[in-house]
């Protein structure tokens, strides 16, 4: 159990997947670039790639914990982490019902 003060220090935004490829000598991971309603994209990796193909990611909203600390994997570093559920041992990505702001927090 965590205490509500805990799960308040997640920042949970939903970012627009604007690319998505395939990480070279990584079966699992796609480097997915987000955009978040700022000025640049952000880079996340994520451990997809077997169940995802990247061209069907782009235009996606998905929330995103994007207050984690930076991880390097494969030399590329993520700076976030999107929130899926496993299905039968597969992910299956959150999107909202309908298309919202760019960067719009989870409260």
């Amino acid at each position: 159990m965590i205490s509500i003060d805990d799960f308040k220090k997640l920042e949970i935004k939903i970012g627009t997947i604007i690319s998505a490829e395939k990480v070279e000598r990584a079966d699992k991971l796609l480097k997915i670039m987000f955009d978040f309603g700022g000025t640049e994209a952000t880079q996340i990796l994520s451990g997809i790639a077997e169940f995802y193909d990247p061209a069907v990611l782009v235009g996606k909203q998905v929330p995103v914990i994007v207050n984690l600390e930076p991880r390097t994997l494969k030399g590329l570093v993520s700076n976030g982490m999107m929130l899926a559920v496993m299905v039968d041992d597969k992910p299956v990505l959150l999107h909202p019902d309908k298309e919202v702001p760019q960067g719009s927090m989870l409260r």
